[in-house]
């Protein structure tokens, strides 16, 4: 991939094509800090797109639009930035590091083709972002790695390079080494591996090109020959083997073109030295993204089928083709309101076009099955925040519509007369509660509306009303991510608290046990009258409740049972020990007294629910609380950490397990109680260094230790 100038301020306006072969859609992922946004800011400056570029520091990117991103310094959200290179529309997908934000990840995973793995020279890698290249290379996405922050006193380019090779694997090649100025420390240009020239930045973009010092041959020689080895070994024609063997020198228009295929199928992954501050690469590296990377209808689209489910031909990347189109984002703009970017995957997206909106598959998170039609008004070119009006989105391309009244993240867009559905895409369970409530009634209001908007734009956010602790729940990714949310839930005028969360328990007797109930209420007039007694005993656990009748003689009237019953079932859901449902009991009505005047319905009711009470005195009451399964997947440097904590957690450890889907990890089986998971998202991800995830589902109920329901019953008093 020979390095081309480019002039500055070559480019302006907003980029725009109609043939998808002219477009390439490239996602940057990588750490918190890597350098991701600083560099979309760099190369955005490069190719005339802005004028200067901005400073995450200040709170000036693109990118970085977001309150809650300059506030932290970081990203926290996807930001598109496109960009014209050479004629060609590259839409650079500026995707958050810190894992709680994984959602905004995997949705600029879903609108790109190819990948650029941003590795700071300074501080490496992390976990997650080993973990992600192996999701990438299991569906063969096209990877290259920019390794950033070269201007760092303390970068180290060469062990940059050899640990992306130990994590990443084989053919992770350098096409350029950065060159060193007078001062020994400062990058001020590249060594250009297939060239064989120097790019010298000192004066910077474009570089001035010139031949090698002797210095550099030798540096040159021995990684230029790794490189070429690396080419060939990928390369179609079996015959440059031979030639390389023999010595023959081959030309450097070969290898680029044999290289360009390469990176393409996803099988090569060059690496290139940028410098941000400097401009030191950027030519280079756009150089990779327009001649490397794969074009839309060079890379497999989703699966579609129709609204009800019904198999529907593959998708190609078709401007004339059926229009399907994918919502990977959806914000609230205070001025414009619910602004959408959308991924065309085909046909051609037109102003002023009526076209069918639909959403299914996601009602576990709060998405409810939704199909509307809709008129698009306007499209636009997102710039970050800035939305540059455009008149056509082809399929390959991405844009943005506004003010839709239904369009949600992971909404598929298609034609009103042939609607289509892509299946969403994979979401992370969403596993740190966050209880809040509004601090007045007007706040209750604003809380629902600001709510419904937040999880519209978020899938990896969730939304529970709890019947039994009444507590409003949001389930997020972690404690960023909540911070994130409940900052914008405040931004939009909402005053509100957080409180503990509840875990909802259950309660039960351990004990055959008898009860007597007496409701009687005489003084004169149309009184109240009821006795029942009633034996209790346990059921197994899940085994609900069962009321049986063994009343003889007629003691309690026929039409009075069913009220015993009522009044039992009401004090069973209001608790007999610390105001948690009663479960797993078999109520037997054994006797009773009635009177012909004084009997009703309310009063058996009220007798039913003070027998069962009496029996819980002396029946051993128990609290229950919910165990999940949990499997947490971990490093295998992390397991015997992991077991400790569950351990600690009053885990049961069911086994442990190769990871088949990754080498190097193991899967850790248990059952957990729920109490204890309250925060293990935030806990586990600390133990781990990030790397380590879990998942859960409900098991069963088990009895709570005495100290701990003794804890519950004192404050219920």
């Amino acid at each position: 991939m020979a390095q081309r100038s480019q002039d500055k301020g070559a480019t302006g306006g907003v980029p725009s094509v109609t043939d998808p072969a002219r477009i390439r859609n490239v996602v940057l992922v990588g750490h918190s800090g890597a350098g991701k946004t600083t560099l979309v800011e760099a190369l955005l400056a490069a190719s005339g797109t802005i004028g200067r570029a901005g400073s995450v520091t200040d709170g000036t990117t693109v990118c970085d639009h977001d309150p809650a991103a300059v506030r932290q310094q970081r990203s926290v959200a996807l930001a598109c930035a496109p960009l014209l290179h050479d004629g060609i529309k590259v839409n650079l997908l500026d995707t958050p590091g810190y894992a709680d934000f994984v959602g905004e990840l995997r949705a600029g995973l879903r609108a790109a083709d190819a990948a650029l793995f941003v590795v700071s020279a300074v501080d490496g890698m992390d976990a997650a972002t080993a973990a992600l290249w192996e999701e990438c290379a299991a569906v063969d996405m096209p990877r290259a790695v920019a390794v950033a922050r070269l201007d760092h006193p303390r970068a180290d380019f060469d062990e940059a390079v050899a640990l992306c090779q130990r994590v990443f694997g084989d053919n992770v090649l350098p096409l350029y080494l950065p060159m060193l100025g007078d001062d020994g420390e400062s990058t001020v240009g590249l060594l250009g591996l297939i060239t064989r020239r120097i790019f010298d930045y000192t004066d910077g973009l474009p570089p001035q090109v010139r031949e090698p010092d002797p210095e550099h041959l030798p540096a040159i020689v021995e990684s230029r020959n790794e490189l070429i080895e690396g080419i060939i070994a990928e390369s179609e024609d079996e015959s440059l083997m031979d030639h390389y063997l023999a010595g023959e020198e081959i030309d450097s228009g070969v290898l680029v073109e044999d290289l360009e295929k390469a990176v393409a199928r996803g099988h090569f992954y060059p690496v290139v030295p940028v410098c941000a501050a400097t401009g030191v690469g950027l030519d280079a590296l756009l150089e990779v993204l327009t001649a490397g990377f794969p074009s839309p209808p060079e890379h497999d689209l989703p699966v579609v089928t129709g609204v009800d489910g019904s198999p529907r031909p593959p998708l190609t990347c078709d401007p004339d083709g059926p229009l399907v189109a994918e919502v990977v984002k959806t914000t609230i703009d205070r001025h414009v309101g619910r602004v959408c970017v959308v991924r065309v995957f085909s046909g051609t997206l037109r102003p002023e076009q009526t076209v069918h909106i639909c959403g299914h598959g996601l009602a576990e998170r709060g998405h409810p099955d939704h199909d509307a039609d809709e008129r698009i008004a306007h499209l636009y070119s997102p710039l970050g925040a800035a939305l540059r009006e455009v008149g056509v989105a082809v399929a390959g391309d991405i844009c943005a519509i506004t003010k839709s009244g239904s369009a949600e993240t992971g909404d598929t867009i298609s034609a009103r007369e042939n609607p289509l559905l892509i299946a969403p895409w994979e979401m992370p369970e969403p596993l740190l509660p966050v209880a809040i409530v509004a601090k007045s009634r007007s706040d209750e209001d604003a809380l629902a509306r600001n709510l419904a908007r937040l999880v519209a734009g978020d899938p990896t956010m969730r939304l529970e009303r709890n019947p039994e602790t009444h507590q409003l729940v949001l389930w997020c990714m972690g404690e960023a991510h909540a911070d994130v949310v409940l900052e914008r839930l405040r931004a939009g005028g909402v005053d509100l608290d957080t409180e503990p969360v509840r875990v909802s328990l259950r309660e039960t007797l351990t004990a055959p046990a008898r009860g007597h109930g007496r409701h009687v209420k005489q003084s004169g007039g149309h009184g109240q009258y009821a006795v029942c007694d009633i034996e209790v005993e346990p059921l197994p656990r899940g085994a609900g409740f069962e009321f049986v009748d063994r009343v003889v003689g007629g003691a309690v009237p026929h039409n009075y049972i069913p009220s015993v019953e009522k009044g039992v079932r009401a004090q069973m859901e209001r608790g007999i020990v610390a105001g948690h449902p009663v479960v797993d009991l078999r109520v037997t009505l054994v006797d009773g007294k009635a009177h012909s005047v004084d009997s009703s319905d309310a009063a058996f009711q009220t007798a039913g629910a003070l027998a069962l009470r009496d029996a819980a005195e002396q029946g051993g009451p128990a609290l229950l609380e919910p165990v999940d399964e949990v499997t947490v997947r971990v490093p295998d440097g992390n397991v015997g950490t992991v077991m400790g904590d569950l351990s600690g957690r009053r885990a049961r450890v069911l086994g442990t397990e190769p990871d088949p889907d990754s080498d190097g990890r193991t899967l850790v089986r248990a059952e957990v109680p729920a109490t204890e998971l309250l925060r293990y998202a935030v806990e586990l991800r600390a133990m781990t260094s990030g790397a380590g995830t879990f998942r859960r589902h409900f098991v069963r109920y088990d009895p709570m230790p005495a100290h701990l329901a003794d804890q519950i019953r004192k404050e219920h008093v």
